[in-house]
């Protein structure tokens, strides 16, 4: 779901949903406020009709993610550990010798 322009990181929203604010990012309103939210992956953040995509492939430990993806994980950028949404951050969850992802799911090899 989209709102209304003019919607910009810490303005107040009424509404449920995602839409991008620029190519690298996207915002959430949560708690109704926009969270601004990086979009650090190739893709970046695209709408396509109603529905708004942020690539986090590339996003850092620290990095604002998603209610939508509370729970969720990825791996590092350097392919060498996992990032897991909590609490709306992405906090570094495990080290290992690769890691790689397959679907929904996150494999990290020790």
């Amino acid at each position: 779901m989209l709102a209304c322009g003019g919607a910009a990181e810490g303005g107040s929203c009424n509404t449920n949903g995602f839409l991008c604010s620029d190519a690298t990012a996207a915002l959430e309103c949560k708690a109704s406020v926009w969270v601004k939210l990086p979009c650090r992956g190739a893709n970046g953040c695209k709408r396509e009709g109603d529905v708004v995509t942020c690539d986090m492939s590339a996003n850092l430990e620290g990095d604002n993610c998603a209610s939508s993806a509370q729970g969720r994980g990825l791996c590092t950028t350097d392919m060498k550990g996992t990032l897991e949404c909590r609490e709306g951050k992405l906090v570094k969850t495990n080290t290992c010798r690769s890691c790689t992802v397959t679907g929904d799911q996150v494999i990290c090899s020790p």
